[in-house]
């Protein structure tokens, strides 16, 4: 639904070839790999990590797990970070950190501590949109969508089934 101070920035079609084309990359760059773990953040980011496992798995042998990441994204440190189903195995295995908007890297920065002391093989991260606003060091992986705003314009991912798009505001 658009708003009158709403510009469309990504449609239904650029989305779906944005994840695509970031599908083939997370294969080249992983094509070695037997399973990859895709851990989205709740919830746009588990969304898009759900449309990337389909990609990866349409065009690749790799063994997809995908991971839901829960936390307070305002304040990270008022309650644990959780993933589910805790019964994925991340030791040894290249994780994939998937949110929709890259922004301030607050919220992927406080992800990885949840991950780290589990042993992966690799830590990369995947978002459709990098704004370039990052205050922590955290960088995207692979990026759909390069967009410079200003610090008072807001990007919405919506990513439900009876709309798929990006708007700036």
């Amino acid at each position: 639904m658009i708003h009158a101070q709403q510009h469309l920035i990504l449609d239904q079609a650029q989305i779906e070839q944005k994840i695509k084309r970031m599908a083939y990359e997370m294969y080249e760059h992983n094509f070695e790999e037997q399973e990859l773990v895709l851990a989205g953040i709740h919830e746009k980011g588990t969304r898009l990590a759900t449309m990337l496992a389909e990609q990866l798995r349409s065009i690749s042998p790799i063994t997809v797990h995908l991971l839901t990441i829960r936390l307070n994204k305002v304040s990270p440190l008022d309650s644990p970070v959780v993933l589910e189903p805790a019964t994925i195995t991340i030791a040894g295995k290249v994780v994939i950190i998937v949110d929709d908007v890259l922004n301030t890297g607050k919220t992927l920065a406080y992800t990885l501590n949840s991950f780290l002391p589990q042993n992966p093989k690799k830590v990369e991260i995947a978002t459709l949109v990098n704004r370039h606003h990052t205050l922590f060091p955290v960088a995207s992986t692979y990026t759909g969508f390069s967009l410079a705003t200003t610090l008072r314009e807001h990007v919405e991912v919506v990513l439900q089934e009876q709309e798929v798009a990006a708007y700036l505001h």
